[in-house]
């Protein structure tokens, strides 16, 4: 049983959860990966099966089935699809789709592989010039803090917006 306080620190994560912007992400990833995933479905049915079918004598696994119907009563009509069997209410088993979703997860298992393989040796790089005491360099800053009222400032202000106070000249190193 949950008390009130587990009920409000759940309510509580949940809240930092979607303010911090991982349901965003999240959310981002799941349409890319449908997106992605029709590509892999259009790769796999129009280009790879094909192929496959030209090395196999013509047969598209894509559309492969077995009729159990007909296994039990081989006098039954026989049915050039799984779709026209079923409507004669035949039982099928459909192996021909599985071969087809076994062949699109093992291309987006090996795309998602190669894209973590990319970043992590993206970021070892990174980490390997910041070892050898080459920092990454980073850009001058944009921004200050008023010694007067500790707001965050832009660095060419003279004045601060907020409490008006005059702000010592930046020196320039454009001379």
């Amino acid at each position: 049983m949950e008390t009130p306080a587990k009920a409000k620190k759940f309510g509580r994560e949940f809240k930092e959860f979607l303010i911090k912007g991982n349901a965003i992400a999240l959310a981002t990833g799941v349409v890319i990966g449908g997106a992605f995933q029709a590509v892999v479905n259009s790769l796999v049915n129009d280009i790879l099966m094909p192929i496959v079918g030209l090395f196999t004598a013509g047969v598209d696994f894509s559309q492969a089935f077995i009729d159990l119907t007909r296994l039990r009563n081989p006098e039954y009509e026989v049915f050039t699809t799984a779709e026209l069997a079923q409507e004669a209410g035949h039982i099928v088993i459909t192996y021909g789709t599985l071969i087809t979703a076994i062949i699109n997860f093992l291309i987006i298992g090996f795309v998602i592989f190669l894209l973590v393989k990319s970043i992590s040796s993206a970021d070892n790089a990174v980490k390997k010039v910041c070892r050898k005491g080459n920092p990454i360099p980073q850009p001058p800053p944009t921004t200050k803090e008023c010694p007067f009222c500790i707001t965050e400032i832009s660095i060419k202000a003279s004045r601060c917006p907020h409490c008006t106070s005059e702000q010592e000249a930046e020196e320039s190193n454009d001379a």
